[in-house]
């Protein structure tokens, strides 16, 4: 008996010393107020993008709400509002795998918004599935839809300068790898829609991100626009809701024990969006509140380049669109 409490000492203690280490994670000390400011939050329903928009919210900032789901965005609004007690927080609805709503949206933000400051890419899923216009749904939702939705608004982000356009990627974007050929003929980074197509797709999507933000910072330099990627942490949240059921019950007790609260997993994200002399680090990646660096892929300028003239242009089997020339 007193083996087995010994042990389960060691456990306990051998946790609590994981989790404060690993789990909970670093925190963002800006003391920034964000009144008179506009801000785009992709994903803010749930999750840490939830997190960001009321931390936002709380800081005086406008706070558009920028959903797919309008029951669930309009719940989160509610919330939001209750908990900052601000009422200028607002849903607008985006579904990033649909190039014409991602359009739509931006034209209305730039009929009825005078500013934006601050554009957080937030919005991620893992899952199976084909966007409206035929991409997978990965690769749509999680990189091609924030392309697009940054480009149209960059106009108005230069206007409001200093400004910033903030990227949730991953530490899984090390895994990750850009296919060309592959995307010409399947519009999709991989192959398939197995689990294991899925799991990589949305390593090659994180990759992407870190890539966009790069070429991006490229684009941007000698403007008042800075942007940053990020890896948030390992979050428990509804990220997988996409995933089979056996899937997501065998990852809810893990993700419990193991993985970070939403709130702290905003907290990267809130420290690249507001912390105070990061601009001379346009382009880079942060984890942990601190500069980090990525994987050699995502050092790739010529790589970047080339993701970004593809997502730009398209082809005949690619996409029928394109954001004109800037």
């Amino acid at each position: 008996m007193a083996a087995f409490l010994l042990l389960a000492g060691v456990v306990v203690v051998g946790y609590m010393i994981f989790h404060n280490i690993f789990v909970k994670g670093a925190v963002c000390k800006s003391n920034v107020k964000l009144h008179g400011k506009t801000v785009i939050v992709t994903g803010s329903n749930t999750g840490i993008g939830k997190m960001t928009a009321l931390d936002l919210a709380r800081r005086g900032a406008r706070v558009i709400l920028a959903c797919r789901n309008r029951q669930r965005a309009e719940a989160a609004l509610a919330d939001i509002k209750r908990e900052s007690g601000s009422n200028e927080v607002v849903f607008m609805h985006l579904d990033l795998g649909s190039l014409k709503s991602v359009r739509s949206f931006a034209e209305t933000f730039l009929k009825t918004e005078l500013r934006l400051d601050l554009l957080i890419n937030n919005a991620g899923m893992l899952g199976p599935g084909y966007t409206e216009d035929g991409f997978g749904m990965v690769f749509g939702v999680n990189h091609l839809g924030h392309f697009l939705l940054t480009c149209l608004l960059l106009d108005r982000l230069k206007e409001c300068g200093p400004s910033r356009v903030v990227n949730v990627s991953a530490l899984l974007h090390r895994l990750g790898s850009v296919d060309f050929a592959l995307l010409g003929t399947h519009k999709d980074l991989v192959p398939g829609q197995s689990t294991w197509h899925n799991f990589r797709a949305y390593c090659h999507s994180k990759l992407c991100n870190v890539l966009f933000t790069r070429e991006l910072a490229n684009r941007l330099e000698g403007t008042s626009v800075t942007t940053y990627s990020l890896h948030p942490g390992v979050i428990h949240t509804e990220f997988g809701r996409n995933l089979k059921l056996w899937q997501r019950l065998f990852l809810e007790p893990i993700s419990k024990l193991f993985f970070m609260d939403a709130e702290r997993g905003a907290q990267t994200t809130l420290y690249c969006a507001l912390q105070e002399g990061i601009e001379p680090l346009s382009g880079r990646y942060f984890s942990s509140c601190a500069l980090q660096e990525v994987s050699a892929k995502g050092r790739d300028d010529a790589l970047a380049r080339k993701l970004w003239e593809v997502n730009r242009v398209g082809d005949d089997r690619l996409a029928q669109w394109t954001i004109g020339q800037w």
